[in-house]
């Protein structure tokens, strides 16, 4: 899905719906938008039939929609045919929230943050893959003119030649997870987590009519899970806004404060910051798991939801150690947003070694705090609530990740028209608002948390 970044802005300027130049940017968040609102209507459904069913089950149907629908986009003709075929994947491709139960549930408790960090590392991986093929293989008859004939199928369909091949691994992928085996019903009595919560309710005297409620309360009243589903979501809308903005940034004209790039150097900048990725989660991510050893990957030992983080030290200091990544993240992520406007002022080896550097720091920053939201999402539930909860949180996400391509396109679009403003003159005004959503979150965040921690305060007296 990745490989939709270095090339949606192509793809929307040969449709030829965008009235002027400036215009494409905004059209174009609304290519990036529609995967995100189909994936809002649908991921807490395939939550709970991955709760139902099994993980595997879902894992195997999303990956089938991609080789349908991702085919399907490379062959569309319009703006409302790609719109259509995007929004029809983000509705059947439901695996975002399941895998990351079945990678909490495939490792011992000992290991998930490892397990967890897989899923950051996939990610790279497709980083690397999808802006790399996008990029080389969009286009092919202007490209490898001796290979590709004009006039032929691939001049007809551009870029039908990367989702090609992004479908021929997903199919093959899809043959392998026949053999993948289910992690739903590993655990007969229960995840430890819950075995744990209900050896604390037994001390505390509780009755089994509590247990039973215990066990059906509501997931959106569980304060951890839902705190770092609202984290996620804020930190969800500025980066996708981000990805979306400099990918379109990246491709645009000089004029227009755009660095004029091709696809295939849009690829290559996002392809060094996926390897970075890559690296840091095989070589540097064991290290900082095990500096942070005795915090940030404490036994989170139960799950009894609100009441049970005032009691529960382990996980209360678990949830700090997060709350200090997000300050550090924010810390570092802000100014180095804010300089990728005077980066673009860099030209050659320069600009090419600067803007890949900015882009794989910014990426490697997000990856310790989405770790650490993931690990709480699904230590915050039982084992039989976790596709659920992170059916929950891939909901909540997407919504927010709905609003970011449309808006971040459209406030590029609206900036690349005052170029010759006296306070913030053309891209470094949209940067500057990707950095107001973050601290705005952040500081909605801090609130929330006072507030909190308030509560428990009164409650322990």
């Amino acid at each position: 899905m990745k490989k939709v970044l270095s090339l949606q802005l192509y793809c929307v300027r040969d449709f030829k719906i965008a009235k002027t130049e400036a215009s494409i940017s905004s059209y174009a968040g609304y290519v990036g938008s529609s995967l995100m609102l189909g994936r809002a209507l649908t991921s807490m459904l395939w939550g709970l039939i991955a709760d139902r069913y099994g993980r595997k089950p879902v894992l195997v149907i999303g990956i089938i929609s991609v080789v349908i629908f991702n085919t399907l986009f490379g062959l569309s003709t319009s703006f409302w045919m790609a719109i259509i075929m995007r929004f029809l994947l983000g509705s059947l491709c439901g695996v975002l929230g399941p895998v990351k139960a079945y990678a909490s549930e495939l490792f011992r408790e000992e290991h998930q943050a490892i397990g967890l960090s897989t899923v950051s590392a996939a990610w790279g991986i497709g980083l690397i893959i999808g802006p790399a093929l996008g990029g080389y293989l969009a286009q092919p008859v202007e490209k490898y003119p001796h290979i590709f004939l004009k006039g032929s199928f691939w001049d007809k369909f551009p870029y039908f030649l990367p989702c090609i091949i992004i479908s021929g691994l997903a199919f093959a992928t899809a043959i392998v997870c026949i053999w993948i085996p289910e992690t739903l019903h590993n655990h007969n009595d229960g995840n430890k987590s819950t075995n744990e919560a209900e050896a604390l309710e037994n001390e505390g005297g509780c009755s089994d009519k509590d247990k039973i409620i215990q066990k059906k309360e509501n997931l959106l009243l569980n304060w951890p899970l839902m705190s770092a589903i609202f984290v996620y979501s804020v930190y969800a809308l500025q980066d996708i806004a981000f990805q979306e903005v400099f990918s379109l940034w990246a491709v645009s004209p000089r004029r227009l404060g755009g660095l004029n790039f091709t696809t295939d150097d849009v690829g290559n900048v996002l392809s060094i910051s996926g390897l970075a990725l890559i690296i840091y989660q095989a070589i540097l991510y064991p290290f900082v798991q095990k500096a942070f050893g005795m915090i940030g990957m404490a036994r989170i030992s139960g799950v009894r939801f609100c009441k049970l983080l005032c009691f529960n030290v382990s996980l209360f200091v678990f949830f700090q150690y997060i709350i200090l990544l997000w300050y550090l993240m924010q810390v570092l992520a802000i100014p180095l947003t804010q300089s990728f406007p005077f980066i673009a002022m860099c030209s050659g080896s320069a600009l090419f070694t600067l803007l890949s550097i900015a882009s794989a720091l910014k990426n490697l920053l997000s990856t310790n705090i989405t770790t650490g939201l993931f690990l709480i999402q699904n230590r915050a539930v039982a084992q039989h609530q976790r596709g659920e909860a992170n059916g929950i949180a891939m909901t909540f996400m997407s919504v927010f990740k709905t609003i970011g391509p449309a808006i971040g396109g459209a406030i590029l679009s609206w900036s690349q028209t005052r170029m010759d403003a006296s306070f913030l003159p053309g891209t470094h005004m949209v940067f500057f608002l990707i950095n107001i959503v973050s601290a705005i979150g952040t500081v909605m965040f801090i609130s929330f948390i006072r507030g909190k921690n308030k509560t428990c305060s009164n409650e322990q007296n």
